[in-house]
């Protein structure tokens, strides 16, 4: 069976919508980021990502991580394609080119759109995007962001999705790291099919199932503290 190392509240969101969509069984193992937790080493800490037993999976220190039949992968993006290629349907690439046009926009969003769009959403996460330091990194990343969203606003005139006519792992890629800029709504006033794209994927029953998942972790957060 699948092993999903992670929390819902993380990039392992991806991986989550992911098995979601394929319809795979998954076992998911609750992994807390180190860096939330006092003191990571402590006997009593949970299982986190300094723990021993998960350095063991990922030396690195990061989650997600998947153990697949004893085949242990680490990077968000490469574990979605992973599924998809070896699950197939619709999810995955029908033919080779369908292959090269998907990894170029999943290693697009990782280059082009994830390091702008993570500054948003850490603003956002730490209640500062109304102060003076806050605007200031927003105003950076939506300035940095203005070429490559063009671009995709341009690449999505009169079709529904990134690769062939159907939603595929591309499109899971890149409305994931999307989702972290929509907490800035003015970069996408001027961009229509950005927005119809992006609500079109997040209606998908496996995206909501995934982020009930996320819900149900943010509420128990709220009542521990």
């Amino acid at each position: 069976m699948l092993t999903i190392y992670g929390v819902y509240l993380s990039r392992a969101s991806r991986v989550y919508w992911t098995a979601e969509e394929l319809g795979l069984p998954f076992k998911s193992v609750k992994v807390t980021q180190a860096r939330y937790l006092k003191d990571p080493f402590a006997e009593d800490a949970p299982f986190n990502t300094r723990s021993s037993d998960f350095l063991a999976v990922n030396p690195s220190a990061q989650i997600p991580a998947i153990d697949d039949d004893g085949l242990v992968l680490t990077e968000s993006l490469a574990i979605t394609m992973y599924l998809a290629k070896k699950h197939g349907g619709p999810l995955a690439p029908a033919n080779i080119a369908e292959e090269g046009q998907m990894l170029q926009w999943t290693l697009w969003a990782a280059t082009e759109l994830e390091p702008q769009t993570v500054q948003i959403v850490l603003v956002h996460d730490a209640g500062q995007e109304m102060s003076e330091g806050g605007r200031k990194t927003i105003a950076v990343a939506s300035r940095m962001l203005k070429m490559p969203l063009s671009v995709l606003e341009l690449h999505l005139a009169g079709r529904d999705f990134l690769v062939g006519d159907r939603f595929t792992v591309a499109d899971l890629n890149v409305a994931e790291v999307m989702r972290y800029a929509m907490g800035e709504p003015k970069l996408f006033e001027d961009k229509p099919h950005i927005r119809a794209w992006y609500e079109n994927c997040q209606k998908r029953p496996a995206f909501e199932k995934m982020m009930a998942g996320r819900r149900a972790e943010a509420a128990a957060l709220s009542v521990t503290e």
